[in-house]
């Protein structure tokens, strides 16, 4: 049975995507056409170059629904989504953000609204909608690279994140909490990439602040298979994590020790089968599965302990 391209939920109609999830994405209820190929998110990105905000490594153009064309069109201001495209350095890396960010929210992360689609040429590509936006209004966000005054985006540590969090949340307890599970989600996952860009705050109300929505969730180790476990440390480590190391830093944030044994575990057979049943290889499907079970091993302890 095919899935929907955004919730990766069964589908009961001959259509690519549930209609409830593209009036969630985009507030429609057809599907935009998007008439660029691979070849031109490039140029496009290269023409680009020093007008958007968005880094990195993979072309990623802005764009906005028109929708009197029905099309989502490539735009410097105003964008209301984030198109990332294939590279050719990382094999089908839209699969496996569309994967990761829909296994996320199925386990009650809190993420965008994003689907793959198709371009022009048929290649896949990943659309999220940024959160940052509503409507024309822009809402104030900043990440911990900029709150912690880094240099490296990947010298530091979690608990660094956790400790300032604390400090600035408008509900400490409760955003910590969240920060912790995505902590342990990345790991079971294999998101050895996870930086300081890549947790944020925003304020959702004027001196309002939370832990913005989890965004750039990609299994790394999938993709390098020599990836460290996590790219800032836990507990001292980058490798070689074990349930101690998340015990370390439960205890350190304040979060009660029977979160350590957290629902992620008993989620093992839907990740399983969300794994299969995602637009990867069948050889990259396997790999994937073999890195979740490892670091599911590594967690398994904290059942006896907690």
């Amino acid at each position: 049975m095919e899935s929907c391209l955004s919730c990766g939920k069964p589908l009961t109609d001959e259509v690519p995507i549930h209609k409830a999830c593209l009036r969630k994405i985009f507030k429609v209820n057809y599907q935009p056409q998007v008439n660029i190929s691979l070849a031109e998110v490039s140029i496009q990105a290269q023409k680009m170059a020093g007008k958007l905000s968005i880094s990195g490594v993979q072309p990623k153009l802005s764009m906005r629904l028109n929708r009197q064309t029905k099309e989502l069109e490539v735009v410097t201001t105003d964008g209301e989504f984030i198109l990332k495209p294939q590279v050719i350095t990382f094999l089908n890396l839209p699969q496996n953000e569309q994967l990761c960010m829909t296994i996320a929210a199925h386990l009650g992360i809190d993420i965008p609204p994003h689907m793959l689609l198709r371009l022009k040429d048929q290649t896949w590509a990943y659309l999220v909608k940024r959160f940052d936006r509503m409507g024309q209004t822009k809402i104030h966000q900043e990440d911990f690279f900029q709150i912690l005054g880094k240099q490296d985006k990947y010298q530091g540590s979690v608990e660094e994140i956790g400790k300032k969090l604390k400090m600035v949340s408008s509900v400490p307890g409760l955003d910590v909490q969240l920060f912790f599970e995505r902590i342990l989600f990345y790991f079971i996952i294999g998101n050895g990439d996870a930086h300081f860009k890549n947790f944020s705050i925003y304020y959702t109300a004027p001196n309002y602040i939370r832990l913005a929505p989890a965004y750039d969730i990609v299994s790394s180790k999938l993709l390098i298979p020599g990836e460290e476990d996590s790219a800032l440390s836990i507990n001292g480590k980058k490798n070689k994590i074990t349930v101690e190391d998340f015990k370390a830093l439960a205890d350190y944030l304040g979060i009660p020790p029977k979160v350590v044994a957290n629902k992620f575990l008993d989620q093992e057979k839907i990740i399983k089968e969300m794994i299969l049943d995602s637009k990867l290889t069948e050889e990259e499907k396997d790999r994937l599965l073999r890195i979740v079970r490892e670091r599911m091993a590594r967690l398994i302890s904290s059942r006896r302990h907690t």
